[in-house]
């Protein structure tokens, strides 16, 4: 592979004072996005304007980046997008989504302040079989029950999709009032198809173990909130919430950071095997390129130095 890299270009590559693991993003990757908002805040609590909001902009990121988004629920406090990342340009579209959310909602709520968890970026984990797909899907659309704010989850007031959405709605998204300009670039509405994720044999295959798993989670969810004397929050009360409130229980701190969602074990132990590998063979490119190497080869999966530094890398296999 014929690849030169000017060395003048690793002077921007410094070296951080904690080395973080890098984010591997191959193209054709279907993963489950979250993120939450700041100190479990809920800014996204369902309301006519914001779920306008997320919708448009959602909308918005999967056109231009070429993203496919299967499915979407967001909470008051965080919010879940199941996606296929073709083009290997995901964080750039979880970015202009974040982005543009968290300034039109400000702005919608007349603050100013952070608005996503500063703690840790997005999580993206990505899903190593479609046994694995059909789960996650299941547990974003049954969100809404397990998390005690509904008991049914048709009856949330936010964006939730259905299994019946999948693969045959298109969400026409109008663009909102206040925080776009009426002559800028944005567009007076945009659509937004909910596909199908790749490998599946067919749609109806796909919608009836999605609508199993999700009858099978809320039943579960359900019965745990009754064992333990707790009640759902409820759509009205969901409705009335406060931006500014969180949720009264703490939330676990310092656990595991899942970048793969395997249910079997084998398939998540060399899912893992592959990640550790990608995670080594950078760091030791990455080692390469400060010792100025001009022809370094990065392993296929490498994002950011993709992107910001034009870096040689591998093909995906």
């Amino acid at each position: 592979m014929a690849c030169s890299l000017d060395p003048t270009l690793a002077r921007g590559v410094r070296k951080p004072a904690r080395m973080t693991t890098p984010r591997r993003v191959l193209p054709g990757i279907t993963y489950l996005v979250t993120r939450r908002c700041s100190e479990r805040r809920c800014f996204l609590r369902p309301s006519a304007a914001t779920n306008e909001i997320f919708l448009f902009v959602l909308a918005m990121a999967a056109r231009r980046y070429r993203v496919a988004v299967h499915a979407v629920c967001v909470l008051s406090n965080h919010y879940h997008v199941l996606v296929t990342d073709p083009h290997a340009l995901l964080p750039a579209f979880v970015q202009y989504l974040d982005a543009l959310v968290a300034r039109a909602v400000n702005a919608s709520l007349g603050r100013w302040e952070g608005f996503w968890s500063a703690g840790t970026s997005f999580s993206a984990v990505s899903n190593a079989s479609p046994a694995d797909v059909v789960h996650k899907a299941a547990y974003l659309i049954a969100n809404p029950v397990a998390a005690g704010l509904v008991e049914r989850g048709e009856d949330w007031p936010g964006i939730r999709t259905s299994p019946e959405q999948i693969g045959g709605a298109i969400l026409t998204a109008q663009r909102p009032s206040g925080f776009f300009r009426e002559n800028g670039s944005m567009p007076e509405s945009v659509e937004l198809e909910l596909t199908v994720p790749p490998g599946f044999a067919s749609l109806q295959e796909f919608r009836a173990e999605v609508a199993a798993e999700t009858r099978a989670l809320e039943a579960s969810a359900r019965r745990a909130i009754v064992a333990a004397g707790r009640r759902f929050l409820g759509r009205s009360r969901a409705l009335a919430q406060s931006p500014s409130s969180r949720p009264a229980t703490g939330e676990l701190r310092r656990g595991l950071n899942p970048r793969v969602a395997a249910r079997n074990p084998s398939r998540r132990v060399e899912a893992l095997a592959r990640l550790e590998e990608f995670v080594r063979r950078y760091r030791a490119a990455l080692a390469s390129l400060r010792a100025g190497v001009r022809d370094v080869v990065f392993p296929a999966g490498t994002y950011r130095l993709r992107v910001e530094l034009g870096v040689c890398c591998e093909a995906p296999g």
